[in-house]
């Protein structure tokens, strides 16, 4: 057997095309590079085209894995994880695009910085323009503006801290967590650490992942060299309603793994009364018939949160 090298690991859930196009961006003809697909019990065939055009007989070093439901990010990739066999471990959204050198170089980071236990690649949207993926823990004041209403109004220094903005963008810098569209991780850190909470169905299972590796010992990086293409949310695009359930359950998960009960429960209050007030917001919007079906959309998708109660299991 070849010395594994590296083990990608990719789950994916109704992006049938994006998956195929990610595939082919890697280096699956590299025997030591073995690549695991996690099909999250897609409805568009994904499992079908993966056995089709990347058959074991031509791509022996690339594994199917079809679960029979859909496990949510962190139970969906610690099912590869647990599969890998690589000394290096990516862990790649499906939505993403390697850039022919992004991998060598990203490993050969690892190679030179064996403190390192996460390295982040530097993301891009189709474009070429970069996404902001670097970030510092979130402080209660962070979480209360960052992805709600009253974003344009934070505080200066509140979000800029957040989003590391005072750090080189063009140069490796030691950050707290790096968002979990490609993350390559040391195997003795995965060893120390263990997989990704699976308390987390999907969003801040990497912030956390981070965290602990941080608090383990382990270094984590963000390395614009290696640039990876990112379409950035497609999956959740899908399921609107439950993509803002499970964004903001998550949050408040994690306050309360990291901070208590009653910043947690703090967080839970105010973001219901975020949603409660973009609600009314809509409803009279569509009132006055300003692009009633949009209105009547996001309606529905915030009742649905209110209704949810942003509650975590205990």
């Amino acid at each position: 057997m070849p010395d594994l090298r590296l083990s990608v690991i990719v789950l994916s859930w109704n992006v049938r095309d994006l998956l195929r196009a990610c595939l082919r961006s890697l280096p699956l003809a590299d025997p030591a590079v073995e690549v695991i697909v996690v099909d999250a019990a897609s409805a568009d065939g994904t499992a079908a085209m993966v056995t089709a055009e990347f058959p074991p007989a031509r791509f022996p070093r690339l594994t199917l894995i079809a679960s029979p439901e859909n496990l949510g990010f962190s139970r969906g990739n610690n099912l590869g994880l647990r599969a890998a066999q690589g000394r290096y471990l990516l862990v790649l959204n499906p939505d993403t695009e390697l850039a022919e050198d992004a991998l060598a170089r990203m490993t050969a980071y690892l190679d030179a910085h064996p403190d390192v236990g996460v390295l982040g690649p530097g993301l891009v949207y189709p474009d070429g323009r970069p996404q902001p993926t670097r970030r510092r823990f979130p402080t209660l004041a962070t979480a209360v503006f960052e992805s709600t209403w009253l974003q344009p109004w934070a505080p200066r220094g509140v979000l800029d801290r957040y989003y590391a903005r005072d750090l080189p963008a063009d140069q490796a810098v030691d950050v707290d967590w790096v968002v979990g569209a490609a993350l390559l991780v040391r195997r003795e850190a995965y060893a120390q650490v263990g997989g990704l909470d699976e308390g987390f169905f999907m969003y801040s299972e990497e912030l956390d992942w981070c965290r602990r590796m941080k608090a383990a010992g382990w270094r984590v990086v963000q390395y614009p060299a290696a640039r990876v293409v990112h379409h950035e949310g497609r999956s959740s695009a899908q399921v609107p309603a439950a993509t803002h359930i499970r964004f903001n359950t998550s949050k408040v998960r994690y306050f309360r793994k990291y901070h208590g009960a009653l910043a947690a429960e703090s967080l839970r209050l105010f973001l219901l009364a975020n949603f409660a007030v973009q609600l009314a917001l809509e409803a009279l919007k569509g009132l006055l018939g300003h692009r009633r079906e949009l209105r009547a959309a996001r309606v529905r998708a915030y009742w649905q949160v209110l209704r949810s109660g942003l509650s975590i299991k205990r």
